[in-house]
């Protein structure tokens, strides 16, 4: 019997009690430097969401391994950036953008985050705004090809980003962002983003369910 002659096109959201803790945001940055624009944008962006009411923490990527296809997958590195993704509701990506393109450094990191941890799919439903920095001139390609990470990922990826143009001249030498349009475009960008998560968090699961999913369930369950 087909699937569809005895139900499912799960159509009607099933709204969950809203949750009253702070929004869990993980935030990932993509340089090893010791003065990495990229993170001092990401503890920019930090300081933003704290002062906006959401919970912040930050991935160090130093002494992660590279992705070996799970040879790896018991390191400590590993294990804690798998911990912090799973406890997240929300992600902030930022990336420094070399050779037309996100950042090894940072791709590592999304590569050790899997689709699924058992019954976890850890990034699934949760929201996600990326964004970058560059040495010259504006530039999007590494907000562009997060994206379609984040997509795969089967995140919710808001529609504003970010994207800080010699970034060089952007900070003080504190690490504090001046005030400027790419800062401003920033705090919109995290406006953004406790926003979207404040209305999808506690109903991902119906956002992000899927028939063809469900068809398999069906059939598994025939099957035994």
């Amino acid at each position: 019997m087909n699937y569809l002659d005895n139900q499912v096109f799960n159509l009607t959201p099933t709204f969950n009690k809203n949750s009253t803790h702070k929004p869990r945001v993980l935030i990932l940055y993509g340089s090893l430097r010791e003065t990495s624009f990229s993170r001092l944008s990401a503890e920019e962006a930090g300081r933003i969401l704290t002062t906006m009411g959401a919970e912040v923490k930050f991935f160090n990527p130093k002494g992660l391994p590279l992705f070996d296809n799970n040879d790896s997958v018991n390191h400590p590195k590993v294990e804690e950036l798998r911990t912090l993704v799973t406890w997240s509701e929300a992600q902030v990506w930022s990336s420094p953008e070399i050779h037309g393109n996100l950042s090894g450094v940072m791709k590592t990191q999304i590569d050790w985050i899997p689709l699924t941890l058992g019954a976890v799919r850890p990034t699934q439903g949760k929201t996600l705004a990326v964004m970058q920095v560059s040495g010259g001139s504006q530039s999007f390609n590494a907000v562009n090809n997060m994206r379609i990470l984040g997509r795969w990922m089967r995140m919710l990826t808001i529609p504003n980003q970010s994207s800080v143009a010699k970034a060089y001249n952007e900070f003080t030498e504190d690490g504090q962002m001046k005030d400027s349009s790419y800062r401003e475009r920033i705090v919109d960008v995290m406006e953004e983003l406790m926003r979207f998560t404040f209305l999808t968090r506690d109903n991902s699961g119906f956002l992000t369910d899927r028939y063809s999913e469900r068809l398999a369930g069906e059939a598994k369950k025939i099957a035994m």
